[in-house]
C-alpha cells in the first residue's frame, strides 16, 4: 500500500508538471503579447512624432514661401507705380 501512495503521488506530480508547463507557455505567449503591443505602440509613437515633425517643415517653408511671394508682389507694384511717375513726369 506504501508503494501505491508513492505511485499516487507520482501521477499526480506528472499531472501538476503538465498542468504548469502549459499554462507557462500560455502565460509566456501573454507576455510576448503584451511586449510586441507596447513595442508597436512605441513605434506608432514615433511614427506620429516624425510625421509632426515633417509637417512643421512644410509649414515653415510654406510660410517663408508665402512670404517671399509677398514681398515680390510689393516690389512689382512699387515698379508699376515708379514707371507710371515716369510716364507722367
Amino acid at each position: 500500500m506504501q508503494n501505491g501512495y508513492v505511485i499516487l503521488g507520482i501521477i499526480a506530480l506528472l499531472f501538476l508538471s503538465m498542468y504548469g508547463y502549459a499554462y507557462f507557455s500560455v502565460a509566456l505567449e501573454k507576455i510576448r503579447a503584451m511586449k510586441n503591443k507596447k513595442l508597436n505602440i512605441e513605434k506608432e509613437e514615433i511614427r506620429r512624432q516624425d510625421r509632426l515633425r515633417k509637417q512643421e517643415i512644410i509649414n515653415e517653408r510654406v510660410r517663408k514661401f508665402n512670404e517671399r511671394k509677398e514681398e515680390i508682389h510689393n516690389e512689382l507694384m512699387l515698379l508699376e507705380k515708379m514707371k507710371e511717375r515716369q510716364k507722367v513726369s
